[in-house]
């Protein structure tokens, strides 16, 4: 009989169906992630390329031209991400809750109507919502007509104090199946035997929701803020789709990525400065890097004690 120590099989077959999707992200995001930070770093003067080192980024934050716009777009960014973590989740969680229920009827439908908003495109849902929000062709006046409610009316798109609002609560229409589904994956994962625990105790309905799952699905209601995080601090589509370039009413709906798009390709009289842009750019990457980071190390360590 052999005495030789088995030696351990490579794995080569894991290589080689991760090389093609590695290479793929690598050349798509990694790369140009490195040579708009490397951009960054450089400004033309007299018409050549210069290494300027972190003076664009005390330029973005500490000089007056430049600084106003950079935090009134950050501070939107902020306001845009709140309305989404404070309406768009609670209600994503609120309709899991729900449509998780075994004796509701047509939730199957329900689950397919919430969600379909999430596969169309950026262009599709802000053209429609401008048309259906326009003063002069919209149908909004004649519905809010049609209750007494017409007075409620007004122009929310073209004043600066509601633009920024109602454009991310379409953008919480059009994306709230999103969390819907996680939530309500996350709630199926749940064992039958806690659940039946629950009952043998005397917890059941909405207690039973909050003495037992939502506890149990803190987890991923963390991975949603996250991705809700990630994706708002990277929004431009439906913002640009909408208002255009500008981000008006006089720049109230400005946004990082609106913001970092004017000043990298330019616009009407704005000529493009790729230095500048790839300075914006290279900030946004950062504050959602500080972002996600402050949520594995501070928040999501603290969640895994309710995971099974």
């Amino acid at each position: 009989m052999s005495t030789q120590p088995h030696k351990k099989r490579t794995r080569w077959h894991i290589a080689v169906f991760l090389a093609p999707a590695v290479l793929v992200y690598t050349a798509i995001m990694i790369l140009p992630l490195f040579g708009t930070m490397q951009n960054s770093l450089f400004n033309e003067i007299d018409k050549s390329r210069v290494f300027v080192g972190l003076q664009n980024f005390y330029k973005l934050f500490q000089d007056p031209r430049w600084s106003a716009d950079f935090w009134n777009a950050l501070g939107n960014n902020a306001w845009f991400f709140l309305i989404h973590m404070l309406v768009q989740n609670p209600i994503g969680i609120a309709l899991a809750a729900i449509l998780s229920n075994p004796r509701l009827r047509f939730a199957k439908f329900y689950r397919t109507a919430i969600f379909i908003p999430t596969i169309l495109s950026f262009v599709i849902v802000g053209f429609a919502w401008k048309l259906i929000l326009s003063p002069i062709w919209g149908i909004t006046p004649s519905m809010l007509d049609a209750v007494g409610l017409k007075f409620l009316f007004a122009p929310w798109l073209g004043k600066e104090e509601y633009a920024l609002t109602t454009i991310a609560l379409i953008s919480v229409w059009q994306f709230i199946g999103i969390p819907m589904m996680l939530i309500f994956a996350a709630l199926l994962s749940i064992p039958d035997d806690v659940l039946e625990a629950a009952e043998c105790d005397g917890i059941t309905g909405m207690s039973a929701f909050w003495k037992i799952k939502l506890p149990l699905i803190l987890p991923s209601i963390g991975i949603i803020s996250v991705l809700t995080f990630v994706g708002n601090f990277n929004a431009f589509d439906l913002i640009y789709t909408i208002q255009g370039a500008l981000a008006g009413p006089d720049f109230s709906t400005d946004i990082l990525g609106t913001f970092m798009y004017r000043t990298f390709f330019g616009f009407q009289l704005q000529l493009g400065d790729p230095y500048m842009g790839s300075t914006i750019a290279s900030a946004m990457f950062g504050i959602i890097l500080v972002g996600v980071c402050i949520y594995l190390f501070a928040i999501q360590t603290r969640l895994r004690r309710y995971q099974f």
